[in-house]
């Protein structure tokens, strides 16, 4: 496969609170799979990062060489670009695991969209904290 889709949400309850994410892989306008986790307690940004992991670990899966990656997180997306630097050690930290992850691809790109535009991972993770 070509280029997989990755959508990506990170949910908190709380800043720390019981967390979880969610994420949905597409490709060619399919679903090709989604899932959602249930991360113990963290910060929404955290949790954020700890989506994009998930969702990339499970487009991997695909064998792509290519992952485009939606999230509606604009911090995690500006950082990602290197836009914006990751001062806070616990999300650079996330930051370089999925940098790391990211090696297996020949390419990536990473696009902010909105809540709209992100809504089946968002729910998701809202399931899975709602468990």
């Amino acid at each position: 496969m070509d280029t997989v889709t990755a959508y990506f949400d990170g949910a908190s309850r709380g800043n720390p609170g019981p967390a979880a994410v969610g994420w949905v892989i597409t490709a060619d306008g399919a679903v090709l799979s989604e899932g959602q986790d249930r991360i113990g307690t963290a910060t929404n940004n955290v949790a954020e990062y700890r989506a994009l992991a998930a969702a990339i670990d499970a487009a991997l899966a695909y064998g792509p060489t290519h992952l485009e990656l939606r999230g509606d997180s604009q911090l995690i997306v500006r950082q990602m670009t290197g836009e914006y630097r990751t001062r806070d050690p616990t999300l650079a930290g996330l930051r370089a695991e999925v940098l790391g992850a990211l090696e297996a691809v020949d390419g990536w790109a990473i696009r902010h969209v909105d809540r709209a535009g992100n809504a089946r991972a968002d729910a998701l993770a809202a399931a899975a904290l709602d468990g």
